[in-house]
């Protein structure tokens, strides 16, 4: 198991790069850009979003890397004198408590809510206004801790590659 932490610390940084990747495309255009449709077609649009992105492919990548991530901060903390340890245990909790914390706590009950409204009703209307409100800030932290998680990840790599 020891010698497979730098693969497997390499595989949490490509995980927490894809992630990355896709959180700053929403933070960066798509946000933007459907925020710029009537309410109900913004809601059309996003409700898909929401219901497509529920696949294998993604599931992997956003859960795959959580259970790596639990890993590998059980790993760092077991073996917490080892060379990249603590930016092991840091991109672990960057990612735990920045992404899969921040989706459910925040971002999951606002797809739910956006899921249960009507994009022709006027609450749809006024829920959507409130969604790009506070979705949106969620998701740029969740950007930013990927990209933190994505870097201790590195760091920890080259610890790792440098002592053997």
């Amino acid at each position: 198991m020891i010698a497979l932490i730098p693969l497997l610390t390499l595989i949490a940084a490509l995980g927490s790069g894809l992630m990355a990747g896709l959180f700053f495309a929403f933070s960066s255009f798509i946000m933007i850009a459907l925020a710029k449709l009537p309410p109900e077609q913004g809601i059309a649009a996003m409700n898909s979003i929401n219901v497509t992105i529920l696949n294998a492919t993604f599931g992997l990548a956003f859960f795959g890397t959580a259970l790596l991530c639990l890993g590998l901060g059980i790993a760092s903390i077991l073996r917490w004198g080892e060379p990249g340890s603590a930016w092991l245990l840091t991109g672990s909790l960057l990612y735990l408590a920045g992404v899969i914390v921040v989706t459910m706590a925040f971002n999951v009950p606002l797809n739910d809510a956006l899921a249960a409204v009507s994009g022709t009703s006027p609450e749809g209307a006024a829920l959507w206004t409130r969604y790009l409100a506070e979705w949106l800030p969620w998701n740029h932290l969740r950007t930013f801790t990927n990209i933190g998680a994505l870097i201790a990840f590195i760091l920890a790599y080259g610890r790792q590659v440098a002592a053997t």
